[in-house]
């Protein structure tokens, strides 16, 4: 069982909740190789056109194997929600034995998740551990602009013991401009470190990267094994081969039925010590 190694400094980000319905116009496109600028709608059809869940273009181009998951080793239990799920009842999910949560707060510079407050708040009240992501969009933006996005609008960190580190989200293009976003392997790393860079000056905390292996090795060249822990999505029973550079894995997504599950590789203690601790 491993956590990712490491690294000093330390400040807390700040949270804000996001809740409600958001007052903006339609939207309109930016250009053909970037997500639109979104601008008032019912938050239901906000959340149904302009929220792309964790794991969702995973799914949609490598699928999902039927069967148990298979894992020797001493875990935690844990789950992954966006605006797609609505006020979450947390109770429920705490009583089936969920000790950890990730919460959507936002994707690109345009999009936050309108029932962030609820989940992310709600989460923590029934004793979770929770954390914040950001769904990237690489072309629709620097990574430093988005990280600076994901900071003021959930992506914060504390050294409560009660607060993961924040997640950037990497998979394949639910917009224009190609699986990887029209940009070179060095390019994405760039970006990945740009983002990076910037979340960890802001909080002392490395982002963990979400990704899976397919998508890593078509999109990516850099190694960030020896900074950012691993969230690996594999919908199959065995975590199977994991991205290039890292050699062990701190959460895996497992599944996305009946909602994302998720799995800390590790007891419950080292969940809280990945949350408490600086990096």
């Amino acid at each position: 069982m491993h956590t990712r190694r490491k690294r000093t400094r330390f400040a807390a980000g700040t949270i804000i909740a996001v809740a409600g319905v958001l007052l903006f116009g339609m939207p309109t496109p930016a250009s053909a190789d970037s997500p639109p600028t979104v601008s008032g709608m019912p938050t239901d059809q906000y959340v149904a056109k302009y929220d792309h869940a964790m794991g969702s273009q995973i799914q949609r181009v490598e699928g999902e194997q039927p069967g148990s998951r298979s894992d020797d080793t001493a875990t935690v239990r844990g789950i992954d929600v966006s605006g797609h799920q609505g006020n979450v009842n947390w109770t429920d999910n705490w009583n089936q034995g969920t000790r950890f949560a990730y919460v959507k707060a936002t994707e690109g510079t345009y999009y936050t998740n309108p029932y962030f407050g609820q989940q992310y708040n709600g989460s923590y009240d029934v004793g979770m551990i929770r954390g914040a992501y950001h769904f990237a969009v690489p072309n629709g933006g620097s990574g430093a602009a988005q990280a600076n996005y994901f900071l003021a609008h959930g992506g914060g960190w504390s050294p409560d013991g009660k607060t993961l580190p924040g997640a950037l989200d990497m998979e394949y293009n639910p917009y224009n401009g190609g699986t990887c976003y029209g940009l070179s392997k060095s390019d994405m790393a760039a970006w990945i470190l740009d983002f990076s860079n910037t979340y960890h000056s802001q909080t002392n905390k490395w982002p963990v990267i979400y990704t899976s292996t397919s998508w890593w090795n078509q999109c990516v060249s850099g190694d960030f094994s020896s900074t950012n822990a691993l969230w690996v999505a594999r919908y199959a029973s065995a975590v199977g081969a994991l991205p290039d550079s890292w050699g062990f894995h701190t959460i895996w997504q497992y599944s996305s039925n009946p909602i994302d599950q998720d799995s800390f590789n590790g007891t419950y203690d080292r969940l809280v010590a990945f949350a408490a601790n600086p990096d």
